[in-house]
């Protein structure tokens, strides 16, 4: 499936992608689990987040902390105060010092409380999801607030495609650690 352009698309694939990652988090053996993620090997693996995350707990806090943005956002905009989706004193630019601070703020984190953050989270952006129509989702203006894109096009972004992301790192730590 595409990028979700309506809201039955876009619970459809933040749910399937959602039981997706999961599945495959239950999956993984006590040696992927305890082998720290290790991209370093692989030269097309650039950006921050290889890096960043070692294990599976950064990457549900990560899922998590942005899912609290986006609640955070659409909850303070829709009670008539205006708030940027990044907060400050970040911005679309400097996000990744702000995805450090999320990562450094969990390093307590147990694997399975980060699950259990996750799985509320989840469920509060799905609820939250629900309670808009198609055309408030994915109608450019249908808020003022939300720029130049859609709404809809934020919840992807934090749920669907998000989901895919982790089970892409996921599925290369597994291959890792088969290499090894």
């Amino acid at each position: 499936m595409g990028r979700p352009t309506t809201k039955s698309d876009l619970l459809s694939a933040a749910t399937e992608n959602y039981e997706q990652m999961n599945l495959l988090i239950a999956g993984l053996s006590d040696k992927e689990l305890s082998t720290p993620f290790d991209f370093s090997g692989d030269a097309s693996k650039k950006e921050a987040h290889w890096k960043r995350d070692k294990n599976v707990r950064d990457i549900l806090i990560h899922l998590y902390e942005w899912h609290q943005l986006l609640l955070h956002w659409v909850h303070t905009n829709q009670a008539g105060t205006p708030a940027p989706f990044i907060p400050r004193p970040y911005n679309w630019k400097t996000y990744g010092k702000m995805n450090e601070v999320f990562w450094q703020k969990h390093q307590n984190t147990t694997t399975e409380e980060a699950k259990e953050m996750l799985e509320k989270s989840h469920h509060d952006v799905m609820q939250l999801a629900e309670t808009f129509s198609n055309e408030e989702l994915f109608t450019k203006g249908a808020f003022p607030w939300v720029g130049g894109s859609t709404l809809g096009s934020y919840f992807v972004s934090n749920t669907s495609s998000h989901y895919a992301w982790a089970i892409k790192k996921l599925k290369a730590h597994k291959k890792n650690c088969k290499a090894n």
